[in-house]
């Protein structure tokens, strides 16, 4: 009866957004994953309206997947994010939003999630559900299993690929499925860290199988793949010039800032956050992207 109950007795309330409650429960600030990964299936190709159209409906059924999983988490965590300094202003944790409230959201986004399928070609529907089912296993059990969590994290973002691509009809490219599992494992282990750094093992039992010295290493190793995964991409598969090439520095400066932020900066802890709000990211993202779209234009 407890999982349907409201709560009577609110903590007390920290910082909180300007968002309705409800939506704030939601993420929106972490639906860029979604703008970011789904639509990297465009790289390369030859666009039409159908095929951006289609991108962007598998968009909308990850940002609504994502939306979905994210209640379930908050539901299944509520206990341990109250004894976290930060997690603990969340919705459900500080008791702004009530369990019932949590379960319709549920509903009502499968609700959502449903017809959008329905508009999706087959070959981007089965990775928002296998996407569902994965993460229903990380809630249940996975995600307290060292280094099988952050994979499974990981693999979310292969299923957002995986969508894109199929919403356009195009074969996956492997290396670019490579270098967004390496670069996604960055991204996660540098999370990972700033928790361990933040609050210790207590809050995320997966914690007690890492230490920053063994993080540190994992960061070094999937930032040196993630950088040959994507000149290899550029070089073989992407359909670029082979001036491309050329945005490689763009690649090394984008990690070696990522890499500053969370070792020197003890940063991290938002990865959305950090990509999207510092201005070196900014600007070399911007750089990064013209000098993608004028080989393109080549």
């Amino acid at each position: 009866m407890t999982f349907l109950s409201e709560q009577t007795e609110p903590l007390r309330r920290g910082p909180t957004s300007r968002l309705p409650a409800p939506l704030e429960l939601l993420r929106p600030g972490q639906w860029p994953k979604n703008l970011l990964v789904v639509p990297l299936s465009l790289l390369g190709a030859d666009l039409d309206w159908g095929m951006v159209a289609r991108v962007a409906v598998t968009t909308c059924a990850f940002v609504l997947a994502s939306s979905l999983v994210y209640v379930v988490n908050d539901i299944a965590d509520i206990d341990r994010d109250r004894r976290h300094p930060v997690k603990r202003h969340r919705p459900l944790a500080a008791g702004r939003v009530g369990r019932r409230t949590a379960v319709a959201l549920i509903l009502l986004l499968a609700g959502l999630l449903a017809p959008v399928l329905l508009l999706s070609r087959p070959a981007a529907v089965w990775p928002v559900l296998l996407y569902l089912v994965v993460n229903a296993a990380y809630s249940w059990k996975l995600k307290h299993l060292p280094l099988l969590d952050v994979f499974i994290v990981a693999t979310g973002f292969v299923l957002r690929l995986f969508g894109g691509y199929g919403a356009g009809g195009r074969p996956v490219a492997a290396w670019l499925v490579f270098t967004v599992l390496t670069l996604c494992l960055v991204l996660i282990v540098g999370k990972r860290r700033h928790e361990l750094g933040v609050s210790g093992s207590g809050h995320r039992p997966a914690l007690v199988g890492y230490s920053a010295h063994f993080l540190d290493l994992v960061l070094v190793l999937c930032s040196g793949l993630t950088v040959v995964g994507y000149l290899l991409f550029l070089r073989t598969e992407s359909g670029y010039a082979a001036g491309a090439l050329l945005t490689a520095p763009c690649a090394l400066l984008a990690l070696f800032r990522y890499l500053q932020l969370v070792v020197v900066q003890s940063e991290g802890g938002n990865p959305v956050r950090t990509l999207l709000r510092d201005g070196v990211m900014l600007t070399n993202s911007s750089l990064w992207a013209g000098l993608l779209l004028a080989f393109q234009l080549l």
